[in-house]
């Protein structure tokens, strides 16, 4: 029964560590750097206004 718990201990405290590594690899990769933007991105007027373009002259 001890020899169990503590590996369980043993084995949480590695899946753990791997778990921080992995974040702290994310965070300085830039993966969470605009939180933010992404929900205003779509928001963005990419399109031009047509009125805006030179008069076609039929050519």
């Amino acid at each position: 029964m001890m020899t169990s718990t503590i590996l369980l201990i043993f084995l949480s405290f590695c899946i753990g560590t791997g778990v921080w590594l992995f974040f702290l690899y994310a965070v300085k990769k830039g993966e969470f750097d605009d939180v933010e933007g992404p929900k205003y991105r779509m928001m963005d007027d990419d399109d031009e206004d047509p009125s805006d373009d030179e008069p076609c002259n039929g050519k």
